[in-house]
């Protein structure tokens, strides 16, 4: 019984060491499907990475523009009320600086608060200067030639923004006599 044992014994040990080759089909065949597996995993992974960036792109591009509509209304308001600060004596700024500290004034009052820049394309605005009135600022704009996401929506004197194909037609003008617009981020909702 044990040479019948030994016999058995090695068969198995056989077995093991040397695999059917049935055996091995199926094995290679589950490794191939892994790796098709594994590749179909990563293109799906690939594009929804792809679409994601896209779509967060998309909201960081209006969330720009939201910002842009916002510091260039501060600049528009600033403008208007240094227009507006001396009785008698209604002045644009020569400068920029002259809005953040006005010094016909004794104290020298700032009617902006910073120099904002512009955060489309991350540099200074342009400004909007009047050659009949001494080139003085009347406005700012962006130096963008981008396309805006918002066409249509605007209120008060941002009206003529609707359906501008660049950033650098939004004009942030101060007009005497123009209605000022409700609040910088109340213009309506547009596309």
């Amino acid at each position: 019984m044990t040479m019948q044992r030994a016999k058995v014994m090695a068969q198995r040990a056989s077995l093991t060491l040397v695999p059917h080759p049935s055996s091995l089909v199926r094995c290679l065949s589950s490794r191939g499907f892994t790796y098709i597996a594994l590749l179909v995993a990563i293109v799906i992974i690939g594009i929804t990475m792809g679409a994601t960036g896209k779509y967060w792109s998309s909201v960081m591009a209006r969330e720009k523009e939201e910002e842009l509509l916002f510091r260039g209304d501060q600049y528009r308001a600033a403008i208007e009320r240094y227009y507006h600060a001396v009785p008698g004596r209604n002045h644009y700024p020569q400068s920029i600086d002259d809005l953040l500290k006005d010094n016909r004034t004794a104290t020298g009052r700032r009617h902006l608060r910073q120099k904002y820049r512009d955060p489309i394309t991350g540099e200074d605005f342009e400004a909007i200067r009047e050659q009949a009135r001494g080139n003085t600022i009347t406005g700012v704009f962006s130096k963008s030639d981008r396309e805006p996401f918002r066409q249509t929506g605007f209120t008060g004197p941002y009206l003529e923004f609707e359906g501008k194909k660049k950033y650098s037609e939004w004009k942030f003008i101060f007009r005497p006599g123009e209605q000022p617009p409700p609040r910088p981020m109340g213009m309506g909702s547009g596309g």
